[in-house]
């Protein structure tokens, strides 16, 4: 039997940060479940593409641009003061899909407006 490889675009560093605060298995089960509902023919568009990796964000600087106080940008983001703290001073990491809507926040601030 052949040994099995993987092959990617990304560093080994992108992938471990990408996956920080990913549950291992929760994305194995996504994954099967994903896998499933295409078999079966039920799979959502977004099964068939995904963003190889997510932008980096700096969110003290972000939501400097923003104008916000870490409490104001907590509540957009949905998360506790202590969560930006912990951001901000590199305790840890925003989760994927924080990171995504800080990225879309700081190329469109009037997002803020309609959230």
């Amino acid at each position: 039997m052949a040994e099995l490889t993987f092959e990617s675009s990304l560093t080994d560093e992108q992938i471990a940060e990408n996956f920080k605060n990913i549950s291992f298995f929760d994305g194995l089960m996504n994954g099967l479940n994903e896998a499933l509902a295409y078999e079966k023919g039920t799979a959502k568009a977004e099964t068939y593409a995904r963003k190889q990796s997510l932008p980096e964000v700096d969110v003290a600087k972000e939501r400097a641009a923003l104008n916000m106080t870490q409490k104001a940008f907590a509540a957009l983001i949905g998360v506790s003061k202590r969560t930006v703290e912990a951001w901000e001073c590199g305790k840890c990491t925003p989760s994927p899909t924080a990171k995504k809507l800080i990225h879309l926040l700081s190329l469109d601030p009037s997002l803020v407006q309609k959230m």
